[in-house]
């Protein structure tokens, strides 16, 4: 399937934090999963790693990245990208709740700070 619509509505709720999957192995793409993010200002930040290269695309509000122990801001435009396990959490900086565009490669998994690894639902 070459196009692949957009949903109506975000495919995962977690609190504070929405996601919309665009490009999925469930939806039709094999090497890359792409989903649209939100997360509302005041959304507390996850630290996690990921076990594969991660890209975020800002496209509006303003994100708080903190990457290996630095913290960055990214505004509308700029690109962030997580390398494989390295320690990071994102959150919204700002009044304006954050939207980003992801991509992460299929068979990535998100690594909790007790070492539980998974794959993020909204990459599947």
């Amino acid at each position: 399937m070459a196009v692949l619509t957009s949903p109506i509505a975000p495919t995962h709720d977690i609190g504070g934090a929405r996601f919309t999957s665009l490009a999925t192995p469930s939806l039709g793409s094999t090497d890359t999963s792409v989903w649209m993010v939100e997360i509302d200002p005041g959304t507390p930040a996850n630290p996690h790693e990921l076990t594969r290269e991660e890209v975020f695309v800002v496209l509006s509000g303003h994100a708080r990245v903190q990457l290996a122990g630095h913290e960055h801001e990214a505004a509308p435009g700029d690109a962030i990208v997580v390398p494989p396990n390295t320690p990071f959490a994102l959150s919204a900086a700002g009044a304006d709740p954050l939207r980003a565009l992801c991509c992460f490669p299929v068979g990535g998994q998100a690594r909790l700070a007790d070492g539980a690894a998974f794959t993020p639902p909204w990459a599947v």
